[in-house]
């Protein structure tokens, strides 16, 4: 390898694509190729980064399969952060054998973070966890290191240890300054601020408060009833009853919750379960069938009584009752809440994120185009959404299962 390819390796490695592009930017030697390609996916242009990057994979004869896959790894890194989660799976993990078997451990561990990135974004916290941890960070340099420990941060995050949280974005930090790359520090800094902005809102007596990640896993570890609105489930104590596929039960259910100690009017019950505005005698037969299922499906936590104006919850031992719900709610907040990581998707990724119908989301980006509140760039397949983070809040909370239910 020349001492230009060198140089640039090394400014890439700390984070300076323009001095890599100096010393590079005229050539078109399949070295070069791939070290333009990484400038490019640095300075943000990953249509261009793309581009050059396969141009250089082809480039490569096939005695350099090493630094084909090293190509194959930088593209796929790409296509995550494009949120393009439809790319072969096969091809990164067949990048990361060869590597493997070459004796690159430093990119094949990269290719390892980049496919646990990927389950976590697509809501498999369980398999990235178990991935994650036969990961042996001890032979990492500083700045692998940094995004080893951003993942251990975002699955703590996920499955509400806000302890281990904070441990690791410590640790990220620290190595993240060793690296000297002030693009990793800005990602640290950026995750650590989840767990200062406000994830869900507390809602108890009719009122409501924002509660951050620490002090939602206090109130989920509490002896409080809690109707979770998050992830449609009832739990207190370890006890965990999921309404998730049971959407009916689970509206009686929270309007009953948010109006404890209180009762509930039938009009008001129909009206949340059903959209009944004019209630008649079907409509009220189907409120009794429901409360009925809605009693025996939560009866080790709480009962259902009837009232003079309607219904009212009724915890066993007397424990307070608390909604948790997200701090955004309403139509396609489910969208908007993948969205709001300030990175652009492609509707197949949200799709495969929010396990749902490419159709399906791409009405709901329809919808909220129309309403200004997404917006797009490109064309066809190549077409990516995205919108402004939702100012004040994490989206830790509304991202594919981010808590725990079992």
């Amino acid at each position: 390898m020349d001492s230009l390819i060198t140089a640039a390796g090394r400014a890439l490695a700390a984070g300076d694509p323009l001095g890599a592009l100096n010393r590079v930017a005229l050539r078109n030697d399949a070295p070069a190729l791939a070290l333009r390609g990484i400038a490019m996916a640095q300075l943000g242009d990953l249509d261009r980064a793309r581009t050059l990057l396969r141009r250089a994979a082809r480039a490569f004869t096939a005695k350099e399969a090493v630094a084909r896959a090293r190509c194959l790894v930088a593209e796929a890194e790409i296509a995550l952060v494009s949120r393009d989660l439809t790319s072969p799976v096969t091809t990164l993990q067949d990048a990361r054998m060869t590597l493997e078997a070459s004796g690159d451990r430093v990119n094949a561990a990269h290719a390892r973070h980049l496919e646990i990135r990927r389950l976590v974004l697509i809501g498999q916290i369980a398999e990235a966890e178990r991935r994650l941890e036969a990961l042996d960070p001890g032979p990492f340099s500083p700045a692998p290191r940094a995004a080893h420990e951003l993942l251990v941060a975002g699955i703590a995050m996920r499955r509400l240890r806000t302890g281990a949280a904070r441990a690791a974005l410590a640790q990220a930090a620290r190595a993240a300054d060793q690296a000297g790359i002030p693009a990793l520090a800005a990602e640290v800094e950026s995750a650590a601020r989840a767990l200062t902005t406000p994830a869900a809102r507390r809602i108890t007596n009719g009122e409501e408060q924002p509660l951050l990640l620490d002090e939602v896993e206090a109130l989920l570890a509490s002896k409080a009833l809690v109707v979770d609105a998050c992830r449609h489930v009832v739990r207190q104590a370890g006890i965990i009853v999921s309404l998730a596929r049971r959407p009916v039960l689970f509206a009686l259910v929270r309007a009953l919750a948010e109006t404890w100690p209180l009762d509930v009017t039938r009009d008001v019950l129909l009206a949340r379960a059903f959209g009944a505005k004019l209630a008649d005698k079907s409509h009220r037969a189907r409120l009794r069938v429901d409360l009925g299922r809605l009693r025996r499906a939560i009866r080790r936590l709480a009962g259902v009584n009837a009232t003079k104006q309607g219904f009212v919850l009724v915890p066993r031992r007397g424990r307070t009752v608390v909604v948790l719900a997200r701090p955004v709610e309403g139509e396609h907040s489910a969208v908007l809440a993948l969205l709001a990581d300030g990175e652009s998707w492609s509707s197949s990724g949200l799709a495969l994120a929010l396990g749902t119908s490419q159709r399906t989301v791409q009405r709901a980006l329809d919808a909220l185009a129309g309403e200004g509140r997404v917006q797009s760039v490109g064309r066809g397949r190549s077409r990516r959404w995205m919108t402004p983070p939702a100012p004040g809040f994490t989206t830790a909370l509304l991202l594919p299962a981010p808590l725990p239910i079992g």
